[in-house]
């Protein structure tokens, strides 16, 4: 009878909500050894996810930027072919020029250009100033011409 007695007047001092019978389950530490369970922060995880998102992004404009720049290189460069080439189609020349040789065209006084063999250090003591040397230039397969060289007038004008 002593220990029904005990049993009947004993109260359990732990809420009966907070105790389970699958400790595991639970979504804090129901003893002192279990692991530390805290609360995430989210707007810290916020914030480090849209820092990334905008380290990310600009990575990616910078790369789009560069490809941007060089495209308006290229762009100048063919631009600046096709001047120099209508330049020479315009250009007085007595001879037929061959693909893959280099010429050099030249401005006459009369601002009108022409196209020759003969480059501005191979014109010796006869040079006169008559001629003003544009640009050293070689003929192409497709009948366009590579630029090798310019004078620092041409590349002025263009600017």
């Amino acid at each position: 009878m002593d220990k029904e007695k005990k049993q009947k007047g004993f109260v359990n001092p732990i809420d009966p909500d907070k105790i389970t019978e699958n400790p595991h389950s639970l979504e804090y530490g129901h003893h002192v050894g279990s692991a530390v369970i805290k609360a995430e922060d989210v707007g810290k995880q916020k914030g480090r996810a849209i820092a990334a998102m905008e380290h990310q992004t600009d990575q990616q404009l910078n790369q789009i930027y560069e490809q941007m720049q060089l495209l308006a290189e290229q762009a100048k460069k063919i631009n600046k072919r096709k001047e120099i080439s209508e330049q020479i189609y315009q250009a007085k020349f007595r001879f037929e020029p061959i693909i893959n040789h280099i010429y050099y065209l030249y401005e006459d006084e009369d601002t009108s250009h022409v196209l020759s063999i003969i480059s501005p250090q191979q014109w010796g003591r006869s040079r006169t100033n008559k001629y003003n040397w544009i640009a050293t230039v070689k003929l192409l397969a497709d009948h366009t011409w590579e630029i090798i060289d310019t004078s620092d007038q041409t590349e002025e004008q263009n600017i």
